[in-house]
């Protein structure tokens, strides 16, 4: 596993993170988890070097979190670092233009919700405490800025973070701007390039970490849907692969296949695109196997995509807008 420096915080991280939802199972999650499995493949990401884990508490309501929090039990002489996000209050996800940070992240919500991850973690402390939505316009509001200036004072949290709404990358910039973010979380692979026109020059030169999200677009990169794919009742992806997303989707994890190399597979392409990208601390795709720890913690090691397949790797670019279906 190779290492990159997280940001101004200093941290020296795996660039291949663990992205938590996935196993957590749940309301509004992903269906097909199970604590054994998904607590064995924790267990070999953090075998194979793998030190940058990110949850949050909706995700299985706090169960994600208590996961996390055994396996740092487990692993009592490894450095792991912890990621969590407080939900909104209002539930919303993602925010609007017309979203009040009163009604989404009033200091006291913010306050329970980072109570409730520590006692679920089981930690005095969290590494990395990250909004779950996001609007710039909140940016000089000194209701969030003085809640988490004084977390950080009191050594509640070492870091703060956002994670962007999806597909809009510019949507935190002046919030940037106040010096008071340490990382952020943006949708970043092959479709979405989009954060590397403004977001990822702005993260550079305030030396702010880049958490690359949603590496295999929910699945699309995986090269293993089709027009027909559907999921249990209750799973996520049915509210997100409606018809007018899943079609064009998979036509183009179709294009995007002509051009996979011989002997490499496209989740391995999505990660190595991500890997390529200087400006990423670290990617966190979702793993709930042995085999997907293996296979994406594998893209770590491996040698750089060559330009010309860089070159027509940009040009899979795709430029969304959010919708009703988009959350």
């Amino acid at each position: 596993m190779r290492e990159r420096r997280f940001g101004r915080l200093g941290w020296k991280v795996g660039d291949v993170g663990y992205g938590m939802w996935g196993i957590a199972g749940g309301e509004g999650g992903w269906t097909g988890a199970d604590d054994e499995t998904g607590g064995s493949a924790l267990d070999e990401a953090v075998r194979l070097g793998c030190t940058f884990f990110d949850t949050a508490w909706i995700y299985g309501r706090g169960h994600s979190e208590r996961m996390l929090g055994q396996l740092v039990r487990r692993h009592p002489g490894r450095r792991l670092y912890l990621a969590t996000k407080p939900p909104p209050k209002d539930r919303t996800w993602p925010s609007t233009r017309d979203s009040r940070l009163a009604d989404v992240y009033p200091p006291d919500h913010l306050w329970e919700y980072l109570h409730r991850s520590l006692e679920g973690l089981g930690t005095p402390s969290v590494d990395l405490f990250q909004f779950h939505v996001w609007e710039d316009s909140w940016a000089h509001d000194p209701s969030w800025q003085d809640t988490v200036i004084e977390m950080k004072e009191r050594g509640l949290i070492a870091g703060v973070g956002i994670s962007v709404n999806r597909w809009e990358p510019w949507n935190v910039l002046r919030t940037l701007s106040t010096g008071l973010i340490d990382a952020v979380q943006v949708i970043y692979n092959i479709f979405d390039q989009a954060p590397e026109d403004e977001l990822f020059p702005a993260c550079r030169e305030l030396d702010v970490a880049v958490i690359a999200r949603v590496p295999f677009d929910e699945g699309t990169l995986t090269g293993t849907l089709t027009r027909d794919t559907r999921w249990p009742e209750g799973d996520w992806r049915n509210t997100y692969f409606v018809p007018e997303n899943l079609v064009p989707s998979v036509e183009r994890a179709e294009r995007l296949a002509r051009i996979v190399p011989e002997g490499m597979t496209m989740p391995e392409l999505a990660l190595r695109f991500i890997l390529a990208n200087p400006d990423v601390a670290t990617v966190i795709p979702g793993m709930r196997k042995h085999t997907h720890v293996h296979a994406n913690i594998a893209a770590s090691d491996a040698e750089p995509l060559n330009d010309d397949l860089m070159a027509r790797l940009r040009e899979h670019r795709w430029d969304r807008r959010p919708t009703a279906w988009s959350q």
